[in-house]
């Protein structure tokens, strides 16, 4: 699974990364310590209603829940990559509402002898997690909400945990991110996008590594989210 990430790059980092021309991100700085419920930024494309598409850095809240969810319902921060297509709770999204998700890595944990121990798991650049979002009216104003992808962990993620973050290539971006309807003229069917997470993800996997960061993010309620040494190895 996914239950925490990092992202140090600023505002303009990120919209160079990822060629992004428009959005909501203005209240975005870097943080080390992501948690369910906190805000972070995605990338998502959207329709002009010209035949034309904008891509969006957006802040999203990390949970998803879609606008035909019941108050106090389920808001799940993972979504299996290999259900996507199939569960109620992700498919219409999956057919039309894919995002990307920034991290510069992410946290697992171990259990030792002496207690849990986190590790920081990274590549060498940004990485970017396939997820799905959802846009709620929530009377004041629209609200967005994601989650993050996951599948079968391998090479360096497997070595502390089952699942993984389904990260993307570059090459696959653009594919993930068409907000025409799968299936649709022009856009990839659900069996395309599956097979292209699977090699893609594969891919990136490779090329992680992972370290022991000190226990202080055990507590996310004592935590210090700006603090840069918490993505540092852990001497002891």
């Amino acid at each position: 699974m996914c239950g925490r990430f990092a992202l140090d790059d600023h505002v303009n980092t990120l919209i160079e990364e990822f060629v992004a021309t428009g959005g909501d991100y203005n209240d975005w700085i870097p943080a080390y310590s992501i948690a369910p419920t906190n805000r972070a930024p995605i990338v998502r494309e959207r329709s002009t209603g010209d035949g034309g598409v904008v891509r969006n850095l957006d802040l999203a809240s990390w949970g998803f829940r879609p606008g035909w969810a019941k108050p106090g319902g389920p808001a799940p921060i993972n979504a299996r990559m290999e259900t996507l297509s199939t569960n109620g709770m992700f498919r219409g999204s999956f057919a039309s509402q894919r995002c990307l998700i920034p991290m510069s890595g992410y946290f697992e944990w171990t259990d030792e002898p002496d207690g849990k121990q986190p590790h920081y798991i990274h590549g060498s650049e940004t990485l970017a997690a396939a997820g799905l979002y959802a846009a709620r009216d929530e009377g004041e104003g629209w609200r967005l909400t994601f989650t993050i992808a996951t599948r079968e962990a391998t090479d360096a993620s497997g070595q502390v945990h089952d699942r993984m973050p389904v990260f993307l290539s570059r090459d696959a971006w653009s594919e993930w991110l068409n907000p025409a309807k799968a299936g649709t003229p022009g856009a990839p069917d659900t069996g395309a996008l599956a097979a292209m997470m699977d090699a893609s993800s594969l891919a990136v996997a490779r090329t992680l590594q992972t370290f022991r960061v000190d226990r202080r993010l055990n507590n996310t309620r004592t935590v210090d989210p700006s603090d840069h040494s918490l993505i540092e190895p852990f001497v002891p």
